[in-house]
């Protein structure tokens, strides 16, 4: 997420949401210090109310919709707060953003919806029951909105990496993984696109292991 704010700032004022305050300071002074804007608001994504009061007056030409939580986990050894947890944060929060956002965009006939998905969105393993299934379900939104909306000009456009190298993923090996910067040029040329053009879906690996 902070990749993505810090590369669209160039040209989009930022609006960055999320549970630490202490990184979203952090992230307004890097985004100011480089002659962008950038506004920030502590919500916790796993709260409907507090999503609503913060957004309740945003008009947004693009909205990516990129936070995640991902407890791999056995089924039999996720406690139901994990769970509930992934559910709320990787899949309803998806609902509940995108709700206070995409009245704005239909009635301008013109937006852009992008969610970060994950490769896990057409693969199962073992310990993904919750996880994977979130993303599943991410997929689907995702091509499901694009339909309801496309007649009214608001692109919808889903980016499915492999593994990133962040705090997410620290425990797997960072060899073939993707940075958090190569996902965040992706999502660049994804809203880039003509007006008239839309990429729905973009898949992006690791070539090769890094060196």
């Amino acid at each position: 997420g902070r990749a993505i704010a810090v590369r669209l700032a160039d040209r989009y004022e930022i609006l960055a949401l999320a549970r630490n305050a202490d990184a979203l300071k952090q992230l307004a002074g890097d985004i100011v210090a480089a002659g962008g804007s950038c506004r920030t608001a502590v919500v916790d994504l796993a709260d409907a109310d507090a999503i609503a009061r913060a957004l309740q007056d945003v008009d947004a030409e693009v909205l990516v919709n990129n936070a995640g939580l991902g407890p791999m986990k056995p089924m039999l050894e996720l406690t139901p707060g994990e769970w509930h947890a992934m559910v709320d944060v990787n899949f309803n929060a998806l609902y509940h953003v995108t709700r206070a956002l995409l009245p704005r965009m239909i009635a301008r006939k013109r937006g852009h919806v992008v969610v970060i998905g994950s490769i896990a969105s057409r693969s199962a393993f073992i310990g993904g029951t919750a996880y994977a299934a979130t993303k599943h379900a991410a997929q689907a939104f995702a091509e499901s909105l694009m339909l309801e909306v496309r007649e009214h000009g608001v692109k919808v456009s889903i980016v499915n990496p492999g593994s990133v190298d962040t705090e997410f993923a620290r425990r797997a090996d960072p060899s073939w993984m993707l940075s958090a910067d190569e996902v965040a040029e992706s999502v660049v040329h994804v809203i880039a696109t003509p007006p008239d053009v839309l990429v729905h879906r973009l898949e992006i690996r690791a070539l090769t292991p890094r060196k």
